[in-house]
């Protein structure tokens, strides 16, 4: 069985969108990287996910945001060659970025639990809030690797839902603050 991973920026109350900048349109876009002090050692997770990485999922509007960028990304060059899929409804196979390693599109929770239960290693979901938000719900996650921000964000797309739903326990496997207020935070599902 593959392990799912999640792996996002997270403001403090629990925000998830532009950390990078405004692309969708949030006001306050870009807060990854303004207002706090660069200490490498709060990124060093990155790192450390590359060399686990077997395979990256993402949403639609994700592999579209990132397939304009990380191809030609020199941090990001491990990342190529790896099979990469893509969750959607609506993307046609024509629409899929070309040199940017094999791409499958996924259709249903149903393929994903298909993908799961293959042979392989971690599969890493970028970005994704409405994707990782639904795959969290379906009970497919397995672990949440965060970086978490001393920032309130107040409005904006959240890892998970605010619906009443069942109780989901995490076990802490990892975490680490930094200097400059990041913490890492890295969970397990309990099952």
């Amino acid at each position: 069985m593959r392990t799912l991973v999640y792996t996002g920026f997270m403001s403090l109350d629990g925000v998830l969108d532009s950390p990078g900048g405004p692309q969708e349109g949030h006001r306050s876009g870009g807060w990854v990287v303004k207002d706090l002090e660069f200490v490498p050692e709060a990124w060093s997770l990155k790192g450390e996910e590359l060399s686990d990485t077997t395979a990256l999922m993402f949403g639609r509007r994700s592999y579209e945001a990132f397939a304009s960028v990380w191809p030609a990304s020199e941090d990001h060059a491990s990342y190529k060659e790896l099979p990469k899929y893509v969750v959607s409804s609506t993307l046609s196979d024509d629409a899929l970025v070309d040199g940017w390693g094999p791409t499958t599109i996924l259709r249903t929770t149903e393929d994903i639990q298909k993908l799961k239960e293959s042979e392989g290693g971690s599969i890493y979901i970028h970005g994704s809030a409405e994707l990782a938000r639904r795959l969290s719900e379906a009970g497919l996650i397995d672990q949440y690797n965060l970086l978490v921000f001393p920032v309130l964000l107040g409005a904006g797309k959240s890892l998970f839902h605010r619906a009443d739903r069942d109780k989901q326990m995490l076990s802490l496997r990892e975490s680490e603050s930094y200097s400059n207020g990041i913490m890492k935070l890295i969970y397990d599902v309990k099952r």
